[in-house]
């Protein structure tokens, strides 16, 4: 089979890979739909011979790229049950593999396995970017029939990433949201928080993303670039600020807009991966009783519970996507995907 491969500096190959065989325990799961998200790019730009990708060690070996899949069950191993996993049933993948047996395995937060390094699929694992994808059954999480593939594959990371940002702050319809970066996974939590009723506000540089925030929902956008974003924010929230704010940009502009926009005793949550923030303890925090978490994707049981929440209130997730690609077209694909103006782009096989 053939896979995409990120080579370092923006550089990218397709190559031939064995067809996976299961061993016990495992699943080889048939690709339908592949995303492509944000965090791919930091191994898409990537020096070559870098020590590592968000924080985990470079495989030395080529590695299949994309940690979005979506698929169909093609074969089972030894050992998995029914229950787990049945060839032709429709699932995601909650992409890592810790050790199994600690606490945060056993509750479906794999990621934050502190017994041994995690299994990334996509990025130190190979990953959805091919014809087939091997993986334990454990981390597969059934995709309702009234899903696409590709809304699978955007839940997958990118949607359920979102998702889990706006549970862990608990999110109402009470609430104003400031969103700060409509990429895929800010564009995800400008639909999912104007679904679950909050007044949303939507930042980003590029005005085609903040014309899509608009069509997805949010009240009222706003170019940094153009505008104090902290002084417009709060001429919109009446001089307090916004109850909470989601920093998606990853950039430390938008942290600190994000901390500074957030009202007395309110929110403010970091999704953005990477870089570094300076803030004013005293008046940025302190003074203003401000509470920040950090939201880093979702738990298996989290991944399952935003397709009930998109399929349940019928949210078109599909609408994300401006860009579907074939596997040979992965070079253009990713060179455009790096200009960080589209939509979200998804790989069909």
């Amino acid at each position: 089979m053939r896979g995409v491969v990120f080579c370092g500096d923006r550089e990218i190959e397709i190559r031939e890979f064995p067809d996976p065989t299961p061993g016990p325990g495992e699943v080889v799961v048939e690709m339908k739909a592949s995303g492509m998200c944000g965090s791919d790019l930091h191994q898409y730009r990537r020096p070559k011979g870098g020590a590592s990708v968000g924080g985990l060690p470079v495989n030395p070996d080529p590695v299949i790229a994309g940690h979005e899949p979506c698929g169909i069950v093609a074969a089972v191993g030894a050992g998995v049950g029914e229950k787990q996993a049945r060839i032709g049933q429709r699932v995601m993948v909650h992409h890592y593999k810790g050790c199994t047996v600690c606490n945060h395995c056993r509750s479906g937060w794999s990621q934050l396995c502190q017994r041994e390094p995690i299994a990334v699929y996509g990025n130190n694992a190979h990953g959805g970017h091919a014809r087939y994808l091997k993986v334990p059954a454990f981390t597969l999480v059934p995709l309702p029939d009234e899903l696409s593939f590709s809304a699978g594959a955007a839940i997958s990371c990118g949607t359920g990433t979102a998702y889990g940002a706006l549970r862990r702050m608990r999110l109402s319809g009470n609430d104003t949201i400031a969103i700060f970066g409509q990429g895929p996974v800010g564009l995800s939590a400008t639909q999912l928080a104007a679904a679950m009723g909050a007044r949303v506000i939507a930042f980003d540089i590029s005005p085609e993303r903040l014309n899509r925030a608009k069509e997805f929902g949010a009240d009222a956008t706003i170019d940094p670039r153009s505008n104090d974003p902290v002084a417009a924010l709060k001429e919109l929230t009446h001089g307090e600020g916004a109850d909470l704010t989601l920093d998606t940009s990853g950039v430390p502009e938008g942290r600190v807009a994000a901390v500074r926009g957030a009202k007395v005793w309110g929110t403010c949550c970091f999704v953005g991966e990477r870089n570094t923030v300076t803030l004013d303890v005293s008046s940025d925090l302190l003074r203003k009783q401000l509470t920040i978490i950090a939201s880093w994707t979702f738990s298996s049981i989290g991944q399952a519970e935003c397709a009930r929440f998109v399929t349940d209130r019928k949210i078109d997730v599909d609408r994300l996507f401006t860009h579907r690609w074939r596997l040979a077209q992965a070079e253009e694909a990713y060179r455009l995907f790096d200009k960080q103006t589209t939509g979200k782009g998804v790989f069909l096989m």
